[in-house]
């Protein structure tokens, strides 16, 4: 995955980084379809914000009147279920902020952290027998309280830090906003898997 957004990344660095004036539109609760700066954010990290708050509304409309029977569904004995996905992203969401507010290298934390958050980093088998039966509200309060700490750390931090790049997987460069832009993807592709899914629950 990082590979693909490196090379988009690359493209926003060698490019002229965009100029927001003090008059441009600033995301809201109520408009979520408006990309731009945010209040107390420099504006590329607002800007970026925007659009993870964005995906996040889509991903909680497709899920936020399942039932556990629903969240805990499964397609077959290969696939993962809707709720652990959405504990997945919380994970994702909880490594990537250990790696680039905490600087860690990667599965560098410690014991506790992965005790809470690897199995549902890593799906499979495991996943599949231990993340059932929570209700809705488990799982959005677990994305909501890691993107609060995600809010708050951003807010530290300036359009510098967001540009700032080391070599990441596979030893390929890769800067901040390359690994927080993956972060949104990753839930755009996990969002299409749960449409799949909803589509094909039992009546």
């Amino acid at each position: 995955f990082i590979k693909e957004s490196a090379l988009l990344t690359a493209g926003l660095v060698s490019a002229p980084l965009i100029s927001f004036s003090q008059s441009s539109q600033i995301q809201t609760a109520d408009s979520i379809y408006l990309i731009g700066p945010q209040k107390g954010y420099s504006p590329q990290i607002g800007t970026l914000l925007s659009t993870m708050t964005m995906m996040r509304e889509w991903v909680i409309s497709t899920v936020k009147d399942l039932s556990i029977e629903q969240l805990d569904f499964q397609i077959d004995d290969q696939s993962n279920s809707i709720g652990a996905m959405l504990l997945h992203l919380a994970a994702t969401e909880r490594y990537y902020q250990l790696n680039t507010f905490d600087e860690m290298k990667w599965g560098t934390w410690s014991e506790e952290v992965k005790n809470e958050w690897d199995v549902p980093s890593g799906l499979g088998e495991e996943g599949r027998e231990k993340i059932k039966g929570n209700d809705i509200d488990y799982y959005l309060s677990k994305l909501e309280g890691v993107r609060e700490v995600t809010k708050k750390e951003f807010a530290k931090r300036d359009d510098e830090w967001i540009m700032k790049s080391e070599p990441f997987f596979d030893n390929q460069l890769t800067n901040n906003y390359c690994k927080w832009f993956h972060v949104c993807e990753h839930e755009s592709n996990h969002r299409g898997q749960m449409k799949f899914i909803v589509k094909r629950l039992p009546a």
